[in-house]
């Protein structure tokens, strides 16, 4: 069974060649993404010791040009001490918010920082983003910052599809940090429901469990419990995440859904250490 797929955009002639839209590039989910934010444009604890900042920007339609109200942003950082709030009620340093009519929306946080993820390894600071919206592609994506020593060897950060996301913070007329970040949607790929429900469900994998469940039109991937992914469609029945550094390809046959995944390791920061995850669905949604 081939996936049905409905896609709205289009490709222009710039008088020597076709050009799609050039919207926001992606990046990867990382593994500490909580759904359920507080609704709030607040997101430091009174406690925090970090520098203040402003984040904010305007959420465009993929004409590039047309704001978009109504879209969701959900925003979350690791807090000053390098640790991310995997757990508590409070949700420290995340928040949603939709935006206005003008597509605007802002968020009161901290600088963020670099921080540790094994003996040799560190990530460089960033503010990861996902964008929900009734019309266009979910965005799933992460802002990094000029002058950060940790960028040449973070493979998401180095990718040539980050660079127009590293960005500056500056200060603003009253002396406070400020960085502006500026979104432009892309046509939605929706898959139909009939496809939807023949994908969804859990996985014996030859070593543990795959759990996939669509939420909008991003399929989430849980590997042995752990939200690892957030993959959008591709074509071929190969659904990808940021960067590509997930894919999960279906064979959906009247007997049984197959899927074989392949990722990059998240803490050997190698881009070619690539694992190999193959099974078949024996419950679904």
């Amino acid at each position: 069974m081939a996936f049905s797929l409905t896609a709205f955009g289009k490709v222009r002639w710039n008088g020597e060649r076709y050009e799609g839209d050039t919207p926001t590039t992606t990046d990867i989910l990382g593994p500490f993404y909580r759904p359920g934010s507080p609704v709030r444009q607040r997101i430091v604890p009174p406690d925090s010791k970090g520098i203040p900042m402003l984040l904010k920007g305007t959420v465009f339609k993929p004409d590039e040009k047309t704001p978009l109200g109504g879209a969701l942003i959900e925003v979350w950082q690791c807090d000053e001490k390098e640790n991310y709030d995997n757990t508590s009620d409070d949700y420290k340093f995340r928040g949603a918010w939709k935006t206005a009519a003008d597509g605007k929306y802002k968020f009161e946080t901290i600088v963020p920082i670099p921080y540790k993820v094994t003996d040799t390894m560190w990530r460089p600071a960033h503010v990861h983003f996902r964008v929900s919206t009734a019309d266009y592609q979910d965005l799933i994506t992460q802002i990094y910052f000029k002058g950060d020593p940790y960028l040449e060897e973070d493979t998401s950060a180095a990718s040539p599809e980050s660079q127009s996301r590293i960005l500056e913070i500056l200060k603003n007329k009253s002396g406070n940090h400020e960085v502006k970040f500026d979104i432009l949607m892309q046509k939605e790929f929706a898959l139909e429901a009939a496809a939807v429900k023949k994908l969804t469900g859990l996985y014996q994998l030859e070593q543990g469990i795959a759990e996939f469940f669509m939420e909008d039109d991003l399929l989430f991937l849980k590997l042995n419990g752990q939200l690892m992914e957030a993959l959008t469609y591709k074509g071929d029945n190969t659904f990808e995440g940021g960067l590509g550094r997930v894919k999960a390809k279906f064979n959906l046959s009247p007997q049984v859904s197959q899927v074989v995944i392949t990722k990059g390791d998240y803490d050997s920061n190698d881009p070619n250490k690539i694992t190999t995850l193959k099974g078949d669905r024996f419950l679904k949604y």
